[in-house]
């Protein structure tokens, strides 16, 4: 059966079979315009853990949502499907998520970081990093080469950056939209070259990354807001607290959007942590942060984008860490995932 009479014979109303693909969807990956790559890492999270779990259990929630989108018409018909989730990469992360947290707790009570014991632990992780890196960075120009949409899963915010290296071989120029609590724009956190606190830090050593825009951040340090304003425009940052206090004086949320999306090139990539919402949608992220976004707030703004006729040429979305008890973040995240898929898709015609 090719994909139309798979189209024909399917039924968007039935309950999601899990014997299916992401969202219930009968495709197989060949047929799909969007692949989504899971990463099942956080070895360098500094606060609370279970991000890597994050991939899974969105694959889990995703047979739940329903298929409708009042934006993009049939928007199921393009195709979703998620990478298998590599069991190396799980257990990679878990190996060395042990000797970071080890080496977290050293900081933490005053060891110095420049000990041999320490130095050496440091060293092995950046390597695991870096192996990370290219493994996303292969992984991405694999379906960047055959045409496809490519939105990563993590995992932890270090996750993205061998996608956003891929990118800069595919494109000349393309800028940055962080929708995120954190700025994460410090340099080697707690001795990580590639913290996730360091990602958009990173993010700006790729030539082709000619803009950052930060949108929703209200958790940052003055290290990070000197690089901000010393960026000489290269780096736009819309503070949570900004937003909020110019709404309170009577600015509403569609004028503050004109703007966003006016700071922004034509091509854009989306990193979207989930920290940038309020902390009520995902109580169980890494480090939440009081403030951010209700869903239908960021989806606004990603609809301004489209009808704009800006281009998302891809996408992460980060941080869902599962609790034990509930599926509620697997669940805000699947449903946030699906619009954001339709409209990736929408914007690239």
């Amino acid at each position: 059966m090719n994909k139309q009479e798979k189209i024909n014979n399917f039924n968007p109303n039935n309950i999601g079979q899990l014997n299916d693909g992401m969202f219930g969807l009968p495709f197989t990956k060949d047929e799909c315009d969007i692949i989504l790559i899971p990463v099942p890492w956080e070895v360098t999270v500094s606060y609370g853990g279970g991000t890597a779990n994050g991939p899974a259990a969105i694959l889990e929630a995703s047979y739940q949502v329903d298929l409708y989108d009042p934006f993009v018409a049939s928007a199921w018909h393009r195709g979703i499907a998620m990478d298998e989730i590599s069991e190396e990469v799980k257990q990679r992360s878990d190996k060395n998520r042990g000797a970071a947290e080890n080496y977290i707790a050293e900081l933490a009570n005053g060891a110095d970081e420049n000990s041999p014991e320490l130095k050496k632990v440091a060293t092995e992780i950046t390597n695991e990093c870096l192996w990370l890196a290219n493994w996303v960075k292969q992984k991405s120009l694999n379906y960047l080469n055959q045409n496809k949409i490519v939105g990563l899963v993590g995992g932890d915010h270090s996750t993205p950056l061998g996608l956003m290296q891929a990118l800069g071989e595919k494109y000349n120029s393309y800028a940055i939209l962080q929708i995120d609590a954190h700025a994460d724009l410090r340099n080697a956190y707690e001795g990580f070259e590639f913290s996730h606190a360091s990602i958009m830090y990173n993010a700006l050593k790729i030539k082709q990354v000619e803009k950052l825009v930060q949108v929703g951040i209200r958790d940052y340090c003055d290290e990070e807001l000197s690089l901000i304003n010393e960026s000489d425009g290269r780096v736009k940052t819309f503070f949570d607290r900004d937003i909020k206090y110019a709404q309170y004086n009577g600015d509403s949320w569609d004028r503050i959007v004109n703007r966003i999306v006016n700071e922004l090139p034509q091509n854009i990539y989306l990193s979207f942590d989930i920290d940038g919402l309020d902390p009520k949608l995902c109580p169980n992220t890494g480090t939440p942060v009081a403030g951010g976004f209700e869903t239908e707030q960021v989806l606004f703004l990603l609809e301004k984008i489209v009808n704009s006729g800006k281009k998302i040429i891809a996408f992460d979305l980060n941080e869902v860490a599962p609790a034990e008890d509930n599926d509620w973040d697997a669940n805000v995240a699947a449903r946030l995932l699906y619009r954001i898929c339709n409209l990736v898709t929408k914007s690239q015609g």
